[in-house]
């Protein structure tokens, strides 16, 4: 009989994830609202679960729960490095949860390489793993890898993509940082790498709010490249030459760290910062008055959705949900950052 292995998406931070794999470190992205049911990569931002479905299923009822999707009871979680604290949530969330449903799990990391992730799901299909649980490195270049995995087409990619809504999540922070504006003034903006979907979604949603006030002026726009030390030296460029600045909006955490340590080094603490992602280093800078606020994507609660999907369809044949789902990022300033740990929120 021929099985396939289950893949979800879970897209979060910087791209797009399916139920078989989970997206990079804001690689998936909710995009504008026309393209929200379409996201596509990193703060973001979902990992994709393929499995055996009922209508091929030849072998007695039994057997086939005692040996789901692929043949074993392996569940495979594949993310980017886990170096970086949203990844290493990601990846720890999910093992967890797929432990605790009673799933042997293979955890490893693609690196933002796309050749390694299909390495890494030819070694998920050669262990007849019953699911994929991937964030994946990028969301063009995964859909290939799923494909291999499962024996589906680009417009059902996986049983579940899982996507951290990165445009409500930027619009959201940034009526928190305009009201911190007072309405008024002169910003800089750090942009996440040019190639990354994100970095563009994140950066059309700020501008959708911060547009609307004739009396914010952008006067300076860098890449950063999601990077910190990139962070730190271009605001410290943008402050030499633009010094009448009160505000900067970053396109993640990392980048929103840097530019706080730069302003911090230059005696600024006047600037309002935001970011994306939820770190427990922006919690940091937030509780200590160095940031204004950051988005959460809820890379926690993404992952154990993904897992708690992958075992429904295994044992149920459905996850009864569309495979298309969008999960909210939350505002965090000030006012409710003391609920926030380890990209964990709780009311």
């Amino acid at each position: 009989m021929k099985r396939k292995v289950l893949g979800v998406l879970l897209c979060a931070a910087l791209t797009a994830s399916m139920l078989s794999g989970c997206g990079g470190s804001g690689d998936t992205a909710a995009e504008a609202p026309a393209e929200t049911e379409a996201p596509a990569e990193e703060e973001t931002e979902a990992p994709a679960a393929e499995a055996e479905e009922p209508a091929e299923t030849e072998t007695p009822a039994a057997e086939a729960e005692a040996l789901p999707g692929g043949g074993s009871n392996i569940i495979y979680i594949i993310t980017p490095s886990h170096s970086n604290p949203f990844f290493k949530t990601e990846a720890d969330t999910a093992t967890a949860k797929a432990e605790e449903l009673g799933y042997e799990v293979k955890a490893a990391s693609h690196d933002d390489d796309a050749t390694k992730q299909s390495e890494l799901f030819d070694n998920a299909i050669a262990d007849k793993a019953a699911a994929i649980i991937c964030d994946n490195a990028g969301a063009d270049a995964t859909v290939e890898a799923v494909q291999k995995a499962r024996d589906i087409n680009a417009d059902g990619v996986a049983i579940s993509q899982i996507v951290a809504n990165n445009y409500q999540g930027a619009k959201a922070i940034a009526e928190e940082w305009v009201e911190a504006m007072g309405e008024e003034g002169k910003y800089a903006e750090l942009l996440g790498k040019e190639s990354d979907t994100n970095a563009g979604v994140r950066s059309s949603a700020f501008h959708e709010v911060i547009d609307q006030y004739d009396t914010l002026e952008m006067v300076a726009q860098q890449t950063a490249n999601w990077e910190q030390t990139e962070g730190f030296e271009k605001t410290e460029t943008i402050l030499q030459s633009n010094p009448e600045i009160t505000g900067i909006i970053c396109g993640n955490d990392t980048m929103a760290v840097g530019a706080a340590e730069a302003c911090k080094a230059a005696g600024r603490t006047d600037i309002k910062i935001i970011g994306v992602d939820g770190s427990d280093e922006a919690a940091a800078l937030i509780k200590a008055g160095e940031m204004t606020g950051t988005a959460l994507q809820q890379c926690a609660l993404i992952a154990e959705m993904a897992v708690e999907q992958a075992d429904k369809y295994l044992k149920e044949g459905s996850t009864g949900l569309d495979e298309k789902q969008l999960v909210d990022c939350v505002a965090i300033t000030s006012e409710n950052v003391d609920k926030l740990q380890t990209f964990v929120y709780s009311e």
